[in-house]
């Protein structure tokens, strides 16, 4: 076929299609991923959440951290906030966004008509939550190598168990979200059905309290909530690491909520507005 003939294939009705459908996975979520972040930035109420909440509820906790017992369980204000404050990106830059954004897209029935086109179920919750995600991921950078500098808890000792707990707590926060969008009728009911994961978590998972300064009968049962792994394992890769055990035991346990999640996402997750 000579290069006129591609050409004139090119020139075809039709040949601008058929290019598009063979747009990649990384284009179609590329693009909307651009689409989001656009969306995201124009949403006050969701940029707040996103950017200042977290900064600003370890700004609130930090007077009565200073009032714990931590250097009795070799902890510091520091190691106690730092992790904290990765705790609450995880609730309120990822969780609550992802879910507002969620409900809100299916309200619209963007995500009914996303389906229609080329990208897959997976790649629509993907790229729609890429955006929270990423913002997330780079507040916990900023945290980690400015926050140490301030608290002066210095860096990780343990990097890999920081970044092994934030990326569990990613998947963790992002399932929980989609999963929360089955019992959430409206974007502004979206503030009432996040407020028991959010406040469960940061009670319970050691955002507010070390699971340390506890008596063991009462964390044993904490270490079981869905973000208290993850809590365990960014708090060890400060403080140097915990015995391989304890490790394990954390994996399972962040895993295991995980696959809940994704199961209840795949089981109870709507495309179409609820009435």
């Amino acid at each position: 076929m000579s290069v006129a003939d591609v050409k004139t294939a090119d020139n075809r009705p039709g040949a601008g299609a058929a290019a598009a459908a063979r747009t990649g996975t990384r284009e179609r979520l590329a693009a909307l991923f651009r689409a989001e972040l656009t969306l995201l930035g124009r949403n006050k109420t969701a940029l707040f959440m996103t950017l200042l909440m977290p900064v600003l509820m370890a700004f609130a906790m930090r007077q009565a951290v200073t009032q714990m017992p931590l250097q009795d369980n070799g902890l510091s204000v520091g190691t106690v906030l730092l992790p904290g404050t990765i705790g609450f990106v995880l609730l309120f830059a990822v969780y609550s966004t992802v879910t507002g954004t969620l409900v809100m897209r299916r309200e619209e029935l963007v995500l009914k008509r996303l389906r229609c086109g080329e990208l897959t179920d997976r790649e629509v919750l993907a790229g729609t939550a890429l955006p929270a995600v990423l913002l997330g991921l780079a507040q916990c950078v900023l945290l980690v190598f400015g926050g140490g500098l301030v608290l002066e808890a210095g860096l990780p000792k343990a990097p890999h168990l920081v970044v092994l707990g934030v990326l569990l707590g990613m998947v963790i926060a992002v399932a929980m979200a989609a999963a929360s969008t089955a019992i959430t009728k409206s974007t502004e009911a979206a503030q009432l059905t996040t407020m028991p994961f959010v406040f469960v978590s940061m009670i319970g998972s050691g955002m507010f309290l070390p699971l340390d300064v506890l008596p063991d009968r009462i964390a044993n049962i904490l270490e079981l909530l869905p973000l208290s792994p993850v809590m365990g394992l960014v708090r060890d890769g400060w403080i140097g690491g915990a015995d391989l055990t304890e490790t394990l035991k954390r994996l399972v346990i962040a895993l295991a909520w995980a696959g809940l999640a994704v199961f209840a996402v795949r089981r109870w997750f709507r495309w179409e507005p609820r009435h």
